[in-house]
């Protein structure tokens, strides 16, 4: 197991990011040098060499933080929908999984100290048993199984000591990260993404707050025939410590092969728990990749990790349904004019409304279109690359877009959301799902009627 310290200084930490950052700036600069004697193929396998080593810099740099830099590091391997070359895509995965699954820890010796130091006792006084090795990874800090004096097993969230310094360090960092990410991404907006983060990272330092949003979801799911939020101790948790009921289940990677009918099932699930909560909510999580749910024995799915969250303003998901609705319906005219009243388009003469309309359709056709299809990390990719791309045909007008930061956020939800989905190339018609929340719609699915008849019973 690592024994890494948690460097804690900004100078340490940009030494090292800004160090990779113009080792690879350097090599793109030799690529394209190099370039003017190549042909085309091998112009392209240059390319895809560089991005390959701008990856695997960008996943070992990552994966010895464990402050904001970690985040992006989870944010990337989660949305390793194709922007690798196909070859070398499968070792790619590889690296980012260890990375999301198996962060460097530090001691037990020191995790404890936050333990008792935060619940202002011994470990033996609090916990009938406590295994000392983790069994997961936090992005900011460590996972235990322990036993309560009453019996009841739980998983025990404990923040990395240190680990709040390491992310205020990082998140002045930022702007260095994101730019080695962009060299794979070059349509990617680090300042967006970077304020995006900024906004919400410093919610994540406190687990209290973690648990506030977890009891919410908890009581909402509680008794529900294929979702699962464990229930928080709330008398165990604290501004570092989180403890919270422990569930076991199969991980994403085994979900991955999967028979196909599963993989339909699973897919759906996790597109009625992300979308559903946003739109019959109006609250959800914003960190929906693999290693956040889990499917249990009973073939419900399990879901954990509520750091990064939004509750949605008044009137924010009427607004994403009206436009939804504007979508399906072809109505150009009410995307341009609830988008100007918003500030979505800051100068609405600079667009064409039917060009919108196809920029918006393109973006979200796989569920506002009526149609079954399949979900692939290929299609996965063209739609990010038309949401933020320079590659996008649509990338003119992307220019001259302000998304506000509610709309961003929702966004960025719904297209990690694909990418997750689409690693199980899951088929369904997810636009007959959406209807539910965008029409009112009665469900299409024996999911669907399940979900409908539990919410029934709860309004009751």
């Amino acid at each position: 197991m690592a024994r890494d310290k948690i460097p804690t200084s900004r100078v340490g930490r940009t030494a090292r990011i800004g160090g990779l950052a113009a080792g690879q700036a350097i090599r793109q600069a030799g690529t394209h040098a190099a370039n003017v004697a190549r042909d085309k193929d091998g112009r392209e396998a240059a390319l895809e060499r560089r991005h390959l080593e701008a990856a695997e810099q960008i996943v070992s740099a990552l994966g010895t933080m464990k402050g904001a830099a970690m985040k992006v590091g989870q944010v990337m391997s989660f949305l390793d929908v194709g922007l690798v070359p196909e070859e070398y895509r499968q070792e790619f995965q590889h690296r980012l999984a260890a990375l999301r699954d198996a962060a460097p820890t530090v001691t037990f010796r020191d995790m404890r100290k936050v333990i008792e130091e935060e619940l202002d006792d011994r470990l033996q006084e609090i916990f009938g048993d406590f295994d000392e090795e983790p069994i997961a990874a936090a992005s900011i800090g460590q996972v235990y199984r322990a036993v309560l004096p009453d019996g009841r097993p739980v998983a025990v969230k404990v923040q990395y000591p240190g680990v709040a310094a390491a992310v205020r360090a990082d998140m002045q960092n930022l702007g260095l990260i994101l730019r080695l990410a962009k060299r794979i991404a070059p349509g990617m907006d680090p300042k967006a993404i970077g304020k995006e983060i900024r906004n919400r990272i410093e919610e994540e330092l406190d687990y209290e707050l973690e648990a506030q949003n977890q009891r919410t979801l908890s009581r909402i799911f509680r008794g529900h025939p294929f979702i699962v939020v464990p229930a928080v101790v709330s008398s165990l948790s604290r501004e570092r410590v989180l403890v919270s009921e422990y569930v076991e289940g199969t991980g994403f990677e085994e979900l991955k092969s999967y028979p196909q009918d599963q993989r339909d099932r699973i897919g759906e699930i996790l597109f009625r728990f992300y979308f559903g909560c946003l739109y019959r909510h109006h609250q959800f999580s914003g960190d929906p990749h693999p290693g956040n749910s889990m499917l249990l024995a009973d073939g419900r799915m399990a879901f954990i990790d509520f750091g990064l969250f939004k509750r949605m303003p008044p009137g924010t998901v009427e607004l994403e349904i009206a436009v939804a609705r504007g979508i399906i319906e072809g109505d150009a005219d009410s995307i341009m004019r609830l988008g100007t009243e918003v500030g979505f388009f800051p100068e609405p003469e600079k667009f064409d409304p039917q060009r919108v309309l196809a920029h918006f359709r393109a973006a979200t056709s796989w569920y506002t279109v009526d149609q079954e299809m399949r979900l692939t990390p290929e299609y996965a990719t063209q739609v990010l690359i038309d949401m933020s791309d320079p590659r996008s045909e649509y990338f003119g007008q992307l220019r001259h877009e302000s998304a506000p930061p509610d709309h961003i956020f929702g966004r960025r939800m719904e297209v990690l959301t694909l990418a997750v989905i689409a690693q199980l190339h899951a088929t369904g018609n997810f636009h007959r799902i959406a209807r539910e929340w965008f029409y009112g719609d009665a469900p299409a699915t024996e999911l669907g009627l399940e979900e409908a008849e539990f919410f029934e019973r709860a309004a009751a």
